[in-house]
């Protein structure tokens, strides 16, 4: 059941295992993405070594696309912040303002840039995205406390059964720690228990949706 949906973020609860989840996760760094792999560096005169600068390019999210050969080019003589947007060739970058480097006036930097296809087991900048999941759980607690809960979360559904209100914790956003805490402060206790369903977040880091 899908609870959120974005161009760089999917959340959604599922009835699987964490073992399954786990291999899910782990399944990401088999698909392919696009990444700087090799740069030639023909003139430097900003404050950073040229591996500094090498190994900041790498991980420059490029937007995925069918290409056997590809090189960007970056070529900037003006004083301040070199960006990501500088760099110009067959392969767009994800994110325009991410900072390569600064140069002071009079200074240059000249790079050639090859780009190839890779997956995140072979190194971290062909990664695509990240995936992580909690374990959902039942939340009960004393009724009194619907309503200071409520001034922190005015929408959660709360229903009560008897003397006791029950939360379940499936929401994007983790709420069950901060719930004890008030039930703590209040003198009451919270029991939780696990639900056997997990909340699944699935983040893109740019290269495809």
């Amino acid at each position: 059941e899908i609870i959120t949906k974005k161009n760089n973020q999917l959340v959604f609860k599922a009835s699987i295992n964490e073992s399954l989840a786990n291999a899910v996760r782990r399944s990401l760094n088999r698909v392919p993405t696009l990444a700087i792999d090799e740069v030639e560096i023909s003139k430097n005169g900003s404050p950073l070594y040229d591996e500094t600068i090498a190994h900041r390019m790498g991980l420059i999210p490029l937007k995925n696309k069918l290409v056997k050969n590809s090189e960007l080019k970056l070529n900037s003589k003006k004083e301040g912040i070199v960006y990501s947007e500088e760099l110009r060739g067959g392969v767009e970058v994800v994110y325009d303002k991410i900072p390569i480097t600064t140069l002071n006036k009079g200074q240059e930097l000249e790079i050639t840039a090859s780009v190839k296809h890779g997956r995140g087991s072979e190194h971290s900048k062909f990664s695509p995205g990240l995936l992580f999941y909690r374990n959902i759980s039942e939340l009960s607690f004393d009724k009194s406390l619907i309503e200071e809960i409520k001034k922190v979360y005015p929408e959660l559904k709360i229903q009560e059964r008897g003397d006791k209100a029950i939360l379940i914790d499936d929401q994007a956003k983790e709420i069950a720690d901060l719930c004890e805490e008030i039930c703590e402060k209040a003198g009451k206790k919270a029991e939780s228990e696990e639900t056997g369903e997990l909340v699944i977040t699935l983040e893109s880091f740019g290269q495809m949706d």
